[in-house]
């Protein structure tokens, strides 16, 4: 061969052995330039946990993490995945695509979508893919809700200073008109006897019942022939309305109980004793539910019982009292004997709102007490 046709041939011979060389390379289903797909390459579709179908976020779920179970490939390529969101069924209005995402830990993998506009639905799709092959896509549908909207209930009753007849009254409000938006809800009611709601005697919050209105109970005796003041507002946990306008009602008149009149003490019209509580027992046993005057009365009998029986620390009295809770100017369940430093005082009437219930508590000395004038009976 001649030195000219030496020289033609190179560049033929050259051509051939690049074209050898990529069609090596090409054959390599590792290599990045695969020429695909690959024959008997089989990718499932991944599986989308979250969201699921018709899932619905809140404005404050935000931003929104897309979760996909990974793929299984019968293939040796590495997978990644396509991750796709849009604002209609068929993909022609995307709003978030990212491509190439490689395979997560623990065999998930997700996106995060910063930020969707409000109070509409949404689609989203996902896919593996080793380079050459790719599986079908799984495609699930989710919203995200308009902001949240709740309104104030409205009061329905006692309203405009209406006399109610229980001491416990039932107070009534519409239901609050909300969006999707809101969850379930619930209603605080508070009830106090200024208009700032500073003196509260009552509060509680309701789950919503059925239908159009929820009632709440109060749940404490209210004072008798009271101006009260109600309100009420609506509760999802996570949004609350305003305070639905100020309502008012007057509480029931109180019943007033006749006074039970005294009943001879056991063995006979006078109390004698050698123990000054069996006295006391006595003498309050000739009354039921006491007035303050009652109370008063009382405390003269036991003095006088126990100075005519003997009892040890006579002479007995009972205590003066012109301020605070006081029985017609004298304390309402205290025996006393002596004066100034020497002073002593027995509690011989419990809880006088309540069961008004005797006994014989003492002495007391100074300086755990209050010295004042004892008078003896």
């Amino acid at each position: 061969m001649t030195r000219m046709t030496r020289a033609a041939a190179m560049p033929f011979v050259m051509l051939l052995a690049l074209a050898g060389c990529e069609a090596q390379k090409s054959s390599n289903p590792l290599s990045p330039s695969v020429a695909g797909p690959i024959g008997g390459v089989v990718i499932t579709p991944p599986k989308l946990l979250e969201p699921g179908q018709g899932i619905k976020f809140k404005e404050s779920q935000q931003p929104i993490r897309l979760l996909i179970e990974n793929a299984s490939s019968t293939g040796v390529r590495p997978l990644t995945y396509l991750f796709e969101v849009a604002s209609d069924e068929a993909f022609a209005s995307k709003v978030f695509a990212r491509g190439g995402v490689p395979a997560g830990d623990g065999g998930r993998t997700s996106v995060q979508v910063d930020r969707l506009d409000l109070g509409r639905a949404y689609w989203w799709r996902a896919r593996a893919e080793d380079g050459a092959n790719s599986s079908q896509y799984a495609t699930a549908q989710f919203e995200v809700l308009a902001r949240p909207l709740l309104n104030a209930p409205g009061l329905v009753s006692p309203i405009n200073n209406a006399r109610v007849s229980e001491k416990r009254p039932q107070l009534t409000i519409s239901n609050s008109d909300r969006n999707s938006a809101v969850a379930d809800v619930r209603y605080d009611f508070q009830v106090a006897t200024d208009q700032a709601f500073t003196q509260l005697v009552s509060a509680a919050q309701i789950a919503e019942t059925g239908g159009a209105h929820t009632a709440f109970k109060v749940d404490a005796d209210l004072p008798g022939d009271r101006q009260h003041f109600w309100r009420a507002r609506a509760t999802d946990a996570e949004t609350t309305s305003a305070w639905a306008g100020t309502q008012t009602f007057r509480s029931a008149v109180a019943v007033v109980t006749p006074p039970t009149p005294p009943t001879p003490p056991p063995g006979g019209g006078t109390c004698t004793s050698g123990n000054p509580t069996t006295i006391v027992e006595c003498e309050r046993a000739r009354y039921g539910f006491m007035s303050r005057s009652q109370m008063a009365s009382l405390m003269r009998a036991i003095a006088r019982s126990l100075n005519r029986n003997g009892i040890a620390g006579a002479p007995f009295g009972i205590l003066r009292k012109n301020f605070g809770s006081q029985c017609d100017g004298y304390s309402c369940d205290i025996i006393c004997a002596g004066q100034g430093s020497g002073q002593r005082q027995w509690d011989v009437l419990g809880d006088i709102e309540g069961a008004q219930s005797p006994g014989w508590s003492g002495p007391k000395t100074v300086p755990d007490i209050r010295v004042d004038v004892c008078e003896i009976q």
